[in-house]
């Protein structure tokens, strides 16, 4: 595993009195940061994995594959990032970032191998990163991928010294003949919802927005409808599908997965329906959890609004065949994850979006 401790180093000219800690970058707090984070980042790892930490790349030998393609994903967590700097807690993000990353990569059937990922910091303070590492592990382990390294960079004078940022790449492979995408979808075809945890990682702007700044709400007060405190609730970590998916392409007829992110339900599920077809989806098949009824409901926030920026309790879709429903349905409920039954494809008639939103949510 790679990791390097700081931006690209300057050496101080010999003699001089300046030194690189008087510019704000400290190597030695860097090289302390990955002492603590080393224990974490050991747990997310896999056979495949060559060489430890501290090399300049991390070395990753893909294993025996008859046409393998390789999938690749990039993302952040957003301004979710800010709830936690807020609440100073930094154990979770990491997770959050993981997930926006490998969940990704699974729509097409690939299963995620590693992720890289990149920590930007105003000012390093080991143990805030190693927490952020803490939670990058975690998401790793939850995916079945290995953190095979990445970068922490310190930006004096660019971000505050309490401030951070981070990014990721995952990398993950499919063989040719298992690889999904909207050309398998056909006529007839299920539409199967996995429960979301919450927000996840998108429409952050917006909840922050409407609860912190117009309600004025304080993020350790706890909110009776939530059943904790409204922090606890904005920093729930983001569900990791990956495992899950993968399991049931390999026993069910899978034409696609759609991972719901910033768009919504309908802007993301249209990139997985192809041209000649439509999705119908029926909102009175599930209740959005009370954190979106919230956001909604303080904000005053029309439906449309709210569907097209939160994933409103639906976090991933499988596309099946009408065969498999209940076989798919049965799988997902024994891996523990919230799923039913969402609505169907069909041939489209003249100019139809390829998605349809019907019905009413009971009780939102």
């Amino acid at each position: 595993m790679s990791e390097n401790p700081t931006a690209s180093s300057e050496t101080a000219a010999e003699n001089s009195g300046t030194t690189y800690a008087a510019a704000g970058v400290s190597i030695e707090e860097g090289d302390r940061a990955v002492t603590l984070f080393a224990p974490h980042a050991k747990r997310a790892t896999r056979p495949e994995v060559m060489g430890g930490l501290g090399g300049f790349a991390g070395l990753f030998k893909l294993g025996e594959y008859k046409e393998p393609i390789l999938a690749a994903g990039s993302d952040g967590v957003g301004t979710k990032l800010a709830v936690a700097q807020a609440m100073d807690k930094h154990d979770t993000i990491g997770i959050d970032l993981v997930a926006m990353c490998v969940d990704d990569l699974v729509v097409c059937g690939a299963e995620p191998l590693f992720l890289q990922d990149y920590i930007a910091v105003g000012k390093v303070v080991p143990e805030k990163v190693a927490e952020v590492v803490k939670g990058i592990a975690e998401g790793c382990v939850q995916a079945g991928c290995a953190l095979l390294g990445g970068e922490t960079a310190e930006h004096p004078g660019v971000m505050d010294p309490e401030e951070y940022d981070v990014s990721a790449t995952a990398v993950g492979v499919v063989e040719a003949d298992g690889l999904l995408g909207p050309d398998k979808v056909r006529d007839g075809d299920v539409l199967i919802a996995m429960g979301s945890s919450g927000l996840h990682s998108n429409g952050y702007s917006l909840a922050r927005y409407v609860l912190l700044e117009q309600a004025g709400l304080p993020l350790d007060g706890h909110v009776e409808e939530l059943g904790r405190t409204l922090g606890e609730e904005l920093l729930e970590p983001t569900k990791i599908y990956a495992l899950d998916c993968l399991a049931l392409a390999a026993e069910c007829q899978v034409s696609t997965f759609c991972h719901v992110t910033g768009g919504g339900l309908a802007g993301n599920l249209e990139r997985v329906i192809p041209e000649g077809l439509t999705a119908e989806v029926n909102r009175a098949t599930w209740t959005p959890a009370q954190i979106f009824r919230t956001i909604a409901s303080v904000g005053k926030i029309a439906l449309s609004e709210m569907e097209k920026t939160f994933n409103m309790g639906v976090g991933m879709i499988a596309v099946v065949s009408p065969e498999d429903r209940d076989r798919a349905l049965a799988m997902l409920t024994a891996r523990h994850l919230d799923a039913w039954e969402l609505g169907t494809i069909r041939e489209s008639g003249g100019d139809e979006p390829r998605v349809i939103m019907q019905g009413e949510h009971p009780n939102f």
